[in-house]
């Protein structure tokens, strides 16, 4: 089964698109035609502006009128049910929220966005949550297996101000994470250059690679594991999960760059997950005119297996 839409759309640019590239703006506006067929209508010229054939990196003005051709829209790209369960506690999960953005508690296992023969993440659960809300988009992201504060813009022009901020490093974050053995005090910042394998995600440290900075505060002691907490300074693809390893002190349950035996006494303790978790993020919210800062509590599996800990 699918879904046509018939009609060819002639839509208005507002000052809130202004310097969208048309791919993007194309991405809204047609939910859940692939990419690819996106590019291949710009392609073909069904797509213009202004009545002119345009490249997919055009960048849109305010008052440009886009021609939005038919397109079939296969059924199964539908939006996922609110009434899904794992959807519905995402209502829940829902630390902070006004008209312009929404921080959400992700859980640990649930992807940022759908793909890679997910059904959903959690853009698609929250897109799914509020059908009214004409823009829902992701400001930065977590790995699948990190829970925590996750941003998520509900205006353009906020997306475009979280997203400065974290080009200038203005936006601070700042995770938990047991790792393996008694971290050394002296270790206040990990400058290890990070290299990803472009085939397999694995990141590496590397001189080819890009400059990287974590910095580092032990939280509490216990036997065999400390409680640190960790923030990172540049944003690269798994930075924390391999600081942390390439000094010795693998994160709890990390199944990529953990170490076995540690992971495995965890596990008995109740820990089924990985223990790295967006405790708390700070940034200028421009609508309210202030800096702000938002936290989001520990899941009660990470709580409790501190609690089974032995401090020392």
């Amino acid at each position: 089964m699918e879904h046509i839409n018939h009609s060819v759309r002639i839509l208005e640019v507002t000052q809130e698109n202004a310097q969208q590239r048309i791919d993007n703006f194309l991405r809204l506006h047609l939910k859940g035609v692939p990419k690819s067929m996106i590019y291949r209508i710009v392609r073909k010229g069904e797509v213009r502006v202004n009545k002119k054939r345009i490249k997919p990196d055009y960048k849109l003005k305010s008052g440009d009128q886009v021609r939005i051709p038919p397109v079939r829209v296969a059924k199964e790209n539908i939006l996922p049910s609110p009434k899904l369960n794992k959807i519905a506690q995402l209502e829940s999960s829902i630390v902070y929220e006004d008209d312009a953005l929404l921080i959400l508690n992700k859980p640990s296992g649930l992807a940022v966005h759908g793909g890679s023969g997910l059904d959903f993440g959690a853009i698609e659960g929250l897109r799914a949550l509020r059908p009214q809300a004409r823009f829902l988009e992701l400001v930065h992201r977590l790995d699948k297996a990190t829970s925590g504060c996750l941003l998520i813009a509900k205006k353009r022009s906020m997306l475009r101000a979280l997203h400065e901020q974290l080009r200038n490093k203005t936006m601070n974050k700042q995770y938990l994470a047991l790792v393996k053995g008694s971290w050394d005090k002296r270790l206040r910042t990990v400058k290890e250059p990070l290299l990803k394998n472009a085939q397999n995600s694995v990141v590496k440290v590397s001189s080819e690679g890009k400059a990287s900075e974590t910095r580092f505060k032990i939280m509490q002691r216990y036997q065999g594991a400390t409680l640190i907490e960790a923030s990172p300074v540049t944003g690269r693809t798994h930075q924390i999960r391999v600081h942390t390893a390439c000094k010795g002190h693998n994160i709890a349950c990390d199944e990529r760059y953990g170490d076995d035996a540690f992971s495995s006494e965890m596990k008995k303790l109740g820990l089924n997950r990985l223990f790295l978790h967006a405790a708390h993020i700070t940034f200028y919210h421009p609508v309210l005119e202030k800096e702000m800062t938002v936290s989001a509590p520990l899941c009660e599996r990470l709580a409790s297996l501190l609690e089974k800990l032995q401090r020392s």
